[in-house]
C-alpha cells in the first residue's frame, strides 16, 4: 500500500473520525497539521480549488477531499 497522508487541523471532527476509522482498518498514515505548518496548507488549497478543506488525503499523486475510510482504503489498494 502506498503512503497515505492526511492533511488536517485541530478541532476538526471529520479529521478525527477519519483517523480513527483508518486505524481500525489497519491503515498506516502520516498526518500533517495545516495550521501548524502553513506551507502545507498550500498543498491542500491546490488540491481543493483554493480552499482549506480537511481532511484532505494524499495517496501518491492523488488527492481525496473529505473521504470516508472506505474510499481511502479502496484508493490505496488500487494505487
Amino acid at each position: 500500500m502506498p503512503p497515505v497522508t492526511i492533511y488536517w487541523r485541530p478541532m476538526c471532527g471529520y479529521c478525527e473520525t477519519l483517523k480513527g476509522d483508518l486505524t481500525a482498518h489497519g491503515v498506516d498514515y502520516e498526518t500533517v497539521d495545516i495550521w501548524a505548518d502553513r506551507s502545507k496548507a498550500e498543498i491542500v488549497r491546490a488540491a481543493t480549488g483554493g480552499h482549506e478543506i480537511v481532511p484532505t488525503v494524499q495517496i501518491g499523486d492523488r488527492f481525496l477531499i473529505n473521504p470516508s475510510a472506505d474510499e481511502v482504503v479502496a484508493e490505496a489498494r488500487a494505487a
